[in-house]
């Protein structure tokens, strides 16, 4: 795929670049609680704006049913990378309406528009082929030239990710370039030892990635919600814990593939119950109890890794070469179920290995402990798309750019 450094080495001076990012910000009574994925996508902005380009940015945000919803709009995203810059961002209130026209055709040289939560036209993420490249061909007359840059959603088939490059010049921006770089790392051109930690709610979001790296890992760690699934498979009560019966079947399997094949499944021994929910809001103290991973009583759920699990996850992680994180240990939100997925990360720092936090619920995590994002060799803009590219299959926004 031909990227930025080729555009800018052409020339883009006076040209309308059309950047498609992923601003799709957490929001908390309309203020961003993370701007990791708009900082993200500044390098990129800031080259094209210092070259002269007009740059209009889009982006989706939530999950709109394919109208205006305020509580989704772009404009806090829109204000925040203006911060950024430094520069002040126009804000288009539509997508290919008069606003987003008039702010398009207002950009001077080096300035930068942001147009409306995509989503909010019906054409963006329509099945329909016919429907989403009339919606692409009204977004392409807002621009010259197509950069896609957002990595968090190269995995769906949308009007401005898969349909739009097709009608315009197109270059992989550096966020996209650098991300694939990194993926190339944990699929073809892996150091070993190569160990995978996977954590999060559930088993069925994983299956795929557990079936592919099957063949690609030599250690594979879980943790989360989905460890008591694991659990189960292996006879252990789980109390009230998330659990997927119908998965068990298929984790069973793997555990199977993994020992015929050499691959170490390491499994929680230990872990933090109690009989409620805790309560994110409040934070109230939840004064959990710390049992066998064999021993969950009947009435409890299983809430973190305990203490033994942790100092076991960071011995498998301490002579890793490459490390690939997805999902979080526990209920990190809370402080009391914060500590095993807190140790994850700490054991990603401290380790001379090839380190990447596969976006979503860890890259969040990573920011709320207080992490140094700098201290791990990668942080992923986009936990499905890097989920999806690692278990093998095309990502639609990616063969868009390669086309």
């Amino acid at each position: 795929m031909k990227t930025i450094d080729e555009l800018l080495a052409e020339g883009v001076d006076g040209k309308r670049v059309f950047v498609r990012a992923d601003l799709n910000v957490p929001l908390a009574e309309g203020a961003i609680t993370d701007d990791g994925r708009i900082r993200a996508v500044l390098p990129t902005v800031k080259a094209l704006a210092d070259a002269g380009a007009k740059v209009v940015v889009a982006s989706h945000l939530g999950r709109p049913k394919g109208a205006p919803d305020p509580a989704f709009s772009l404009l806090p995203a829109a204000e925040r990378l203006g911060e950024l810059l430094g520069a002040p961002v126009a804000f288009a209130q539509d997508t290919v309406g008069p606003a987003a026209h008039d702010a398009v055709d207002g950009l001077q040289p080096g300035q930068v528009a942001v147009i409306e939560n995509l989503r909010f036209n019906a054409g963006e993420t329509s099945k329909d082929d016919a429907e989403r490249a009339g919606f692409a061909e009204q977004l392409a007359a807002l621009a010259d030239v197509y950069v896609g840059d957002g990595f968090g959603a190269v995995h769906r088939k949308h009007a401005s990710v898969y349909d739009l490059p097709a009608k315009l010049p197109h270059y992989a921006g550096y966020l996209i370039a650098t991300e694939v770089g990194v993926l190339k790392k944990l699929t073809d051109e892996v150091k070993r030892p190569y160990a995978v930690v996977l954590g999060g709610a559930k088993v069925s979001d994983k299956l795929g990635v557990i079936d592919h790296l099957l063949e690609k890992a030599d250690r594979i760690l879980i943790g989360g919600g989905m460890a008591y699934t694991f659990l189960k498979a292996q006879g252990h009560e789980v109390g009230i814990s998330l659990l997927q019966e119908d998965q068990i079947p298929a984790v069973k399997d793997y555990l199977k593939r993994a020992e015929a094949r050499g691959v170490e499944f390491v499994l929680p021994v230990d872990v933090l119950v109690s009989p409620d929910f805790p309560d994110l809001k409040t934070k109230a103290p939840a004064n959990p109890t710390t049992v066998a991973a064999d021993a969950i009583p009947a009435d409890q759920e299983g809430l973190d890794i305990g203490p033994e699990t942790r100092k076991l996850y960071a011995s498998k992680l301490a002579d890793a070469a490459t490390v690939f994180w997805n999902g979080p240990m526990g209920v990190f939100e809370h402080p009391d179920y914060a500590e095993g997925t807190k140790a994850v990360a700490q054991a990603l720092v401290d380790s001379a290995a090839f380190t990447v936090v596969g976006g979503g619920d860890s890259a969040a995590a990573v920011r709320q402990l207080g992490f140094d994002e700098n201290a791990f060799g990668h942080i992923s803009t986009g936990g499905g798309a890097s989920l999806e590219y690692l278990e093998g299959k095309t990502l639609p926004g990616l063969a868009a750019l390669e086309n």
